[in-house]
């Protein structure tokens, strides 16, 4: 009985916290609407990924077809898929994850403030350029008549083909992802640099501590949880390599290594039919993406004893 009676004032003390703040629970409302439309409402069709889907059925009445949309990992092509895309992630992830970081430490030196501001803003501004645009740039900069090979006869080089030389395409994606995103991702750890006590590095001086000791002792392990918080978001990127950057990038000379994963169930589902087997790669990535964050996130609770929970 007093069991009952204690779930029942809980529930009470739950009601009464709702009454108390329904504003915000009102204004939390349209995000929980959104996310539960199109972040769980959409997980219904991964049952797709186990039928034999067809136009003109639909997924209740289309008859189930077991683990055969996922022959796709008895296909050379897929691999190859794979290696493209690790060839990109891998690199986004070791020189695209590091690049904020380094600029933020850069920034939080800087004593003339107005420079330091009108630096960040520059930085930035890139996150807000379409990738359509800025594939037309790079397409505009790179063609054999454009600034770079205006460059190379200058100094009697001869004309590259940057879009069309396979080696020189995942340095592209990766070094343009870099100027994009850099200044964007770079806000969250300056953040995260103007909480650190100041008497901390009084208290270093003191000690007779240049900069780069201050950097290595105090401000980096101050902003590890940040660091590892958006590493772990970052994980997933690992699978992911996106359309909306490579797809315009995309032409005959440079598909060979152009071709992700990600395009890969762009061309089979929607170009091709193969809506099963589209379903199915895209229910074996959002696993593994899942897995990759889950265990980023223990690694990093035995390292440090922190994590995202």
């Amino acid at each position: 009985m007093t069991q009952v009676v204690t779930k029942r004032e809980e529930r009470a003390k739950t009601w009464r916290r709702v009454k108390e703040y329904k504003w915000q629970y009102m204004m939390f409302l349209p995000a929980a609407i959104l996310l539960i439309l199109f972040s769980y409402m959409p997980m219904i069709g991964l049952i797709g990924a186990f039928k034999d889907y067809r136009i003109g059925f639909t997924l209740a009445n289309s008859p189930w077809c077991g683990w055969e949309n996922f022959q796709f990992f008895q296909d050379a092509h897929f691999w190859k898929v794979v290696r493209n895309t690790l060839s990109i992630t891998v690199g986004r992830m070791v020189f695209g994850f590091p690049a904020p970081i380094l600029l933020a430490l850069l920034l939080n030196e800087l004593q003339h403030q107005k420079f330091k501001r009108v630096v960040q803003s520059v930085s930035y501004m890139p996150h807000f350029v379409s990738w359509i645009v800025v594939a037309y740039l790079l397409e505009s900069l790179l063609a054999p008549t454009g600034l770079f090979n205006q460059v190379n006869r200058m100094i009697g080089h001869a004309p590259v083909f940057y879009m069309g030389r396979s080696d020189l395409f995942s340095p592209i994606i990766i070094i343009s992802g870099i100027w994009k995103d850099i200044g964007w991702n770079t806000i969250v750890y300056l953040a995260a640099l103007s909480g650190i006590d100041p008497q901390l590095y009084e208290a270093a001086k003191v000690e007779g501590a240049n900069k780069w000791q201050q950097t290595r002792f105090i401000t980096i392990p101050c902003i590890m949880p940040t660091i590892v918080l958006l590493l772990t978001l970052a994980m997933p990127g690992l699978i992911q390599a996106g359309t909306d950057q490579i797809y315009p990038l995309m032409n005959t000379a440079n598909m060979g290594v152009a071709e992700v994963i990600d395009i890969y169930v762009l061309r089979n589902g929607l170009q091709q039919g193969y809506y099963g087997m589209s379903t199915a790669l895209g229910l074996v990535s959002s696993v593994l993406s899942l897995g990759l964050v889950l265990g980023t996130n223990k690694i990093a609770q035995l390292l440090n004893g922190e994590g995202l929970w």
